[in-house]
């Protein structure tokens, strides 16, 4: 098909459908010379990527190609037309090579391109007889397997996006949790330390205390000296013993202070 007779969008996306195309083929060439069974599982899984790659580019072709129809002339829109059923076509033409291979390998996994079709109902008899459908029946068949490859893709992306949204509510609530660890660490640091400065206030009053007692007892012993002095000199007024204290002598007879001074 001429480029020139169609949009440069649509002769990008023709253009990169066609590179896939061609690393496809490659991509089977190469397949059939690997012997080891793993390496040939790893590349049946590229050329699967690539094939739903292709599938996307193609649905692409098909909305820009609609958006396009009002501005193109009949001949062009038959031939848009014609150009994405041949697409198509190829496509289905490698899925059958897939599934070959893949049924080669004994692969006993989930087959990654169920998405596409290959293998409910519209897996090997819709492919191996693609060249007997009509063109219609072939639209309809590429329309129904790239539908079921986005409803596949978009389980995979809300499981991702679940997967996602649990480990952000876990870190979150492992981060309440340290902070909230965080918080009782220090509220613990702070009550020993209460419980320290109330030790040392609590020896502090109590050295205080004992000060005061030993103050108190000493001013009583006092007192108590005091008092037994003066109920002794009260009783016995003529004792010699506490006749020389301070201020509890018996007073001195005035005529024996005269005496004193004329001697």
């Amino acid at each position: 098909m001429d480029l020139s007779a169609i949009s440069e969008e649509l002769a990008e996306i023709e253009g990169q459908i066609n590179d896939i195309f061609r690393a496809l083929s490659n991509g089977f060439q190469k397949l059939e010379k690997i012997k080891d069974p793993n390496r040939r599982s790893r590349q049946l899984e590229e050329l699967t990527d690539k094939m739903r790659e292709c599938k996307r580019l193609i649905k692409g072709f098909e909305k820009v190609m609609k958006e396009e129809e009002s501005r193109n002339t009949h001949d062009n829109n038959k031939k848009l037309n014609e150009k994405k059923q041949s697409m198509i076509k190829e496509l289905n033409s490698f899925v059958a090579l897939k599934k070959q291979h893949a049924s080669s390998l004994e692969n006993k996994r989930v087959d990654l391109f169920d998405g596409l079709g290959v293998g409910d109902g519209v897996g090997d008899e819709n492919v191996m007889l693609a060249s007997t459908m009509t063109n219609q029946q072939l639209m309809d068949t590429g329309h129904q397997m790239m539908d079921e490859t986005d409803q596949a893709i978009e389980r995979s992306k809300k499981v991702v996006e679940d997967t996602v949204n649990v480990g952000a509510e876990t870190a979150a609530a492992l981060k309440a949790q340290t902070e909230q660890m965080s918080r009782i660490v220090n509220e613990l640091d702070s009550i020993h330390f209460s419980i320290k400065k109330a030790s040392q206030l609590v020896k502090e009053i109590g050295r205080s205390v004992a000060t005061d007692r030993c103050i108190m007892a000493m001013l009583f012993l006092i007192v108590i000296g005091v008092v037994a002095i003066i109920i002794v000199k009260l009783v016995n007024p003529h004792n010699k013993d506490i006749r020389d204290i301070p201020g509890l002598a018996p007073p001195v007879s005035r005529k024996l202070l005269w005496d004193l001074s004329d001697r």
